[in-house]
């Protein structure tokens, strides 16, 4: 066998078990990221001033209560088309003035005296939610229609995308109840071990809004939650497309001009 042949065999050899390490490493990860569960894609309608006000008013009485918004002030709803008289009448039960921001009347203490944790605070949380699985606002989106009964859980209620949550699903009688239908099967890589596997969900007892209805104003929701995390999102879009068409018209005059001044140059 030539030399340079029985050089590049020893050389594989020697690399032989970093390859096979890479390739379990490699294995692993691929089974962590199927393993991540899939979010749900949320509607964008951060510029739809009707969607924001819908979920300014599901934030303030469905969220409110035990979740703050300290780095959002209330008179900064102006920008969502509401009236001083509008904040104040249909926004604001606990705050007095315009200039206060959002928070709750709950304590840390007793936050984790009654629910183990205390409530992380929703200004930026849409921002902070994001990941290579998806948006921070899939994640809201996905999270807030996965609630489901569980009676073994302390406060009745879990998450399929959290599970184990400590927190209960807050917009229940808008949703209704609904049971997870759940299916033991055996682990793939160990027959002996067994886990559960979701196959869809029971409804137990009727909301007030139907499905697609209920959907709908989480999608609102959501979208009041972006616009929190960044109420400048919008200019700042419309801004960044008036620069890139600045850009690409003065592309074309320099390509132009660069034309013209090399006209002669062979």
């Amino acid at each position: 066998m030539p030399t340079n042949v029985l050089r590049t065999l020893r050389r594989l050899r020697a690399f032989l078990p970093q390859l096979l390490l890479l390739g379990l490493l490699g294995a692993s990860c691929g089974a962590l990221a199927d393993a991540q569960p899939r979010l749900l894609h949320a509607p964008y309608r951060v510029d739809d001033m009707r969607a924001l006000q819908s979920g300014a008013r599901l934030f303030v009485n469905y969220c409110l209560n035990c979740h703050s918004a300290q780095y959002v002030r209330y008179g900064k709803l102006h920008a969502l088309g509401l009236s001083d008289a509008q904040i104040q009448s249909d926004l604001m039960f606990t705050a007095r003035r315009l200039a206060d921001t959002m928070t709750v009347a709950l304590t840390p203490q007793q936050a984790a005296s009654w629910f183990g944790a205390e409530p992380p605070d929703l200004s930026v949380i849409e921002r902070a939610l994001g990941s290579e699985h998806g948006s921070g606002a899939d994640f809201l989106y996905t999270y807030l229609l996965s609630f489901y009964r569980d009676s073994s859980r302390p406060t009745g209620w879990n998450n399929l995308l959290v599970p184990g949550v400590a927190m209960p699903n807050p917009l229940w009688r808008l949703q209704g109840e609904r049971a997870a239908r759940m299916r033991r099967v055996a682990d793939a890589a160990d027959p002996a071990e067994h886990h559960e596997v979701f196959e869809g969900y029971r409804e137990l007892r009727p909301g007030i809004l139907s499905a697609k209805g209920y959907d709908s104003q989480i999608a609102d929701l959501v979208a009041f939650m972006q616009w929190m995390a960044e109420p400048a999102q919008i200019e700042r879009k419309r801004i960044g497309l008036a620069v890139m068409l600045f850009l690409a018209v003065f592309t074309f005059i320099t390509w132009r001009l660069k034309n013209e001044y090399w006209k002669d140059v062979k």
